[in-house]
């Protein structure tokens, strides 16, 4: 059984040099340097033996707290012997005034999804995309709307430049006051073509431009539980083999109001991926932090047009 010494000035048990505060239940940062002893004074003893009493109690208070002393310090070397741990627990070092070197504060907690290879998490948007087989998510990629690629790279059959077999790009509604995913879709899937097939962000012609299009698929989707509408085209092109590109819209989880436009480009190759991952990314789109359910084939919640 163990007794704890009370608080007071003991000698440090890191540093004996020095006195040390002991709060009753751990060391505290607050030293000291040891007080000159004082000299007993030399008393004659009385007749009826009062001096001789006074001096035993004086002893017996300077025994006792050798005694503490020495108990705190040898508790605190054998839990230093024992398990450092324990002192770094027991004798936590708390800055004094005026110093800073105390450990520093640790980062923010990633996202839980931000270390999952099998999704990527698009914080500004609020939405996770999960990463099927022959995906990847982008390394050193200048598109920062990227979230998804294939990672392999072939040289364009236009202008020199490295080309990608497919792609799916993030970007967030700000230059318009269209609230219908619909009449964003339908809007914006030119851009999307062009974007992929027609002009890329040098002012380069990969392709050398895209000849003719056609509709292939429109309609309503849910995508994270919430209403969405796509446009897919499929796109032939001055050279190479054509592809796919799809726009879909739906709205956010961030803000009240706030829109999503998700652009895939998917070349018609044999080295591309299949065009049902379009579908099946949809799917697996997710808001963030959400168990909602997913879109895409199966989720419409409206007629196809």
């Amino acid at each position: 059984m163990s007794m704890t010494p009370p608080p007071g000035w003991y000698r440090d048990p890191s540093y004996p040099l020095v006195e040390r505060w002991w709060d009753g239940t751990a060391w505290t940062d607050h030293r000291r340097q040891p007080e000159a002893p004082q000299q007993p004074l030399i008393q004659t003893p009385s007749a009826d033996g009062s001096g001789s009493g006074r001096a035993k109690a004086v002893a017996l208070v300077t025994a006792a707290v050798v005694l503490v002393a020495a108990i705190v310090t040898g508790a605190v070397l054998l839990s230093q012997d024992g398990d450092d741990e324990s002192v770094a627990r027991t004798t936590p070092a708390t800055a004094s005034p005026g110093r800073t070197d105390g450990p520093s504060p640790s980062p923010s907690a990633p996202s839980p999804s931000a270390g999952d290879p099998s999704v990527v998490v698009d914080e500004l948007n609020g939405i996770t995309f999960p990463v099927l087989d022959g995906w990847a998510k982008p390394q050193y990629a200048t598109d920062h709307d990227m979230v998804l690629s294939t990672p392999r790279t072939y040289d364009c059959p236009g202008d020199p430049g490295l080309c990608r077999h497919g792609r799916v790009d993030s970007l967030t509604v700000t230059a318009t006051d269209e609230t219908s995913p619909k009449a964003l879709a339908e809007g914006d899937i030119e851009d999307a073509a062009d974007s992929a097939y027609g002009h890329d962000l040098v002012g380069s012609r990969p392709f050398r431009g895209i000849t003719s299009h056609q509709v292939v698929k429109s309609g309503s989707v849910a995508v994270a539980g919430r209403a969405g509408y796509l446009v897919r085209w499929k796109v032939r092109t001055g050279v190479g083999p054509g592809g796919w590109v799809e726009s879909l819209a739906f709205q956010s989880s961030v803000g009240s109001q706030s829109l999503v436009i998700v652009r895939f480009a998917i070349d018609a190759g044999a080295d591309a991926p299949p065009l049902s991952d379009m579908d099946r990314i949809t799917a697996g789109i997710r808001s963030v932090g959400g168990k909602d359910a997913g879109g895409g084939v199966g989720s419409s919640i409206g007629p196809s047009e």
